[in-house]
C-alpha cells in the first residue's frame, strides 16, 4: 500500500478547481478508437472514503481483457485532498488513484473509472481528467445519469440509448443485463464511445457493473478498513 500526500499546488478552492478543469479540458483526445475490447489489459480504479478520519483509499486492479483474470492489484491511501463539491469529485480522488496506478508492476491498458468522462456538467469528469494526466485511454462507467436525460434502452443486454445534455449526446445508457437498470458510459480520453460500450459489455459477463469496478471497489474498501485500524 502506498501512502499519499496532497500534491504541491493542488487546487484548494472551487474557483481554482474549475480553472484547472478549463485548462486541461482542451487536451482530451476524442479521435482515437482505443484498444480493441477483449485484448491486452484493462484496469479498474475506485476509491472509498472515511470523512471522519480524513482518509481516502484508492485501488487499481488490472485484468486480462480476454479472461478477466486478475493480473495485478495495488492500493494507495492518503488524506482527502478536496472538499465534497458535485462536479469536482475528481479533485478528491485523483492523487490517490494516480498513486495506485503508478505502483502497478505492469502497464494498465484501458482504465475504467467508476464515474464520468464527457458525461459531466463541464465535460471533464474523472475519466477525462485521469486520462489527460496519465495519457492512458480511459472510460467512465457510472451507476446513475448525474444531471442528464435519457430514454430507457431496450430490455435486452446490449441495448443502448443516448445520454443527453439538451440535444448533445454525452454518453449512452447501456443495458448490461436483461431487464436490469442500465449503466451510463461516457468517453474519458483516447477511446471512442462505440469502443467504450464494447469494452463495458466485455467486462459484464455476469453482473450489472464491470468486473473492473466490482474488484476495485472491494479492494479499496478493504484498504480503507485497514488504514482506519479496522
Amino acid at each position: 500500500m502506498t501512502t499519499v500526500g496532497v500534491p504541491a499546488g493542488w487546487p484548494a478552492t472551487e474557483e481554482e478547481a474549475r480553472a484547472e478543469q478549463d485548462r486541461l479540458r482542451g487536451r482530451v483526445v476524442l479521435d482515437e478508437p482505443g484498444p480493441p475490447p477483449g485484448t491486452g489489459r484493462v484496469t479498474g480504479v475506485d476509491v472509498a472514503y472515511d470523512d471522519e478520519r480524513d482518509l481516502v483509499a484508492a485501488a487499481a486492479v488490472v485484468l486480462d481483457a480476454a479472461t478477466l483474470a486478475v493480473v495485478a492489484e495495488t492500493t494507495a491511501v492518503g488524506r482527502i485532498s478536496f472538499p465534497y463539491v458535485p462536479g469536482l469529485l475528481a479533485f478528491r480522488e485523483i492523487p490517490t488513484v494516480r498513486a495506485a496506478l503508478d505502483a502497478l508492476p505492469c502497464p494498465p491498458g484501458v482504465v475504467v473509472c467508476d464515474g464520468y468522462g464527457l458525461a459531466h456538467p463541464r465535460r471533464f469528469g474523472l475519466a477525462s481528467h485521469l486520462g489527460v494526466l496519465t495519457g492512458l485511454p480511459a472510460i467512465g462507467v457510472a451507476k446513475n445519469p448525474f444531471t442528464f436525460t435519457y430514454d430507457e434502452p431496450g430490455p435486452a443486454r446490449g441495448s443502448t440509448a443516448p445520454l443527453r445534455a439538451g440535444t448533445e449526446e454525452v454518453g449512452r445508457a447501456l443495458r448490461t443485463r436483461d431487464g436490469v437498470k442500465p449503466v451510463f458510459v461516457s468517453v474519458g480520453h483516447r477511446v471512442s464511445l462505440d469502443n467504450a460500450l464494447a469494452h463495458v459489455l466485455a467486462l459484464t459477463p455476469r453482473y450489472r457493473l464491470p468486473e473492473t469496478t466490482r474488484r476495485a471497489d472491494a479492494l479499496c474498501r478493504r484498504a480503507l478498513r485497514e488504514a482506519a485500524g479496522g
